[in-house]
């Protein structure tokens, strides 16, 4: 739940792009660093350890009919999070290339990340989470911990990896 505090700033800070959006500008760097943070941080690291971990174990209880259709739920904000995500990018590449008629995706966008956050958190910290520690064992719980640990310490790693794959495919001949 910690996480989600951090994920809370970004989407004020959305809240407030949307404003200049509707002046008739949009912010292409910041529009390309809030698609990394929901892309790396927000969906791979945070949802990524929700559905690698929390949800895997989960699913082999018996999850009373409300819960699990809370956590089909949450799965399901999680996919709409990450094609909102997708569309945003194309959308601010289209704005950076002089397409003006983006911005209105660009708006539409950030409005759609800026509705489902507050809502999918109020879900998960308010409903979904504590009901769901009842369903585990405090040995489970601890063996969950430490993989969610080594989950996010592999993060960085896969990041920047990722980095320097797509620098490589720039520049020709330098492939390791």
């Amino acid at each position: 739940m910690i996480e989600h505090r951090l994920i809370e700033r970004m989407v004020k800070v959305l809240g407030a792009e949307m404003g200049r959006v509707r002046s008739g500008e949009a912010n292409p760097e910041l529009v390309r660093g809030a698609v990394d943070f929901f892309r790396v941080y927000a969906d791979r690291t945070h949802h990524g350890k929700e559905e690698d971990i929390l949800f895997r174990d989960l699913a082999k209880k018996q999850l009373s009919e409300t819960d699990k259709v809370m956590m089909d739920s949450l799965i399901e904000e999680h996919r709409r999070a990450r094609l909102g995500v997708g569309r945003l990018e194309a959308a601010n590449e289209r704005y950076v290339q002089g397409d003006k008629a983006a911005l209105g995706e660009i708006g539409k966008e950030l409005a759609a990340l800026v509705e489902l956050y507050p809502s999918h958190i109020e879900k998960e910290d308010k409903h979904f989470f504590s009901p769901a520690m009842g369903y585990l064992s405090a040995e489970e719980l601890d063996k969950m911990l430490a993989e969610c640990y080594r989950f996010d310490m592999n993060m960085i790693h896969e990041k920047y990896k990722h980095v320097v794959e797509s620098a490589e495919g720039l520049v020709s001949g330098v492939r390791s």
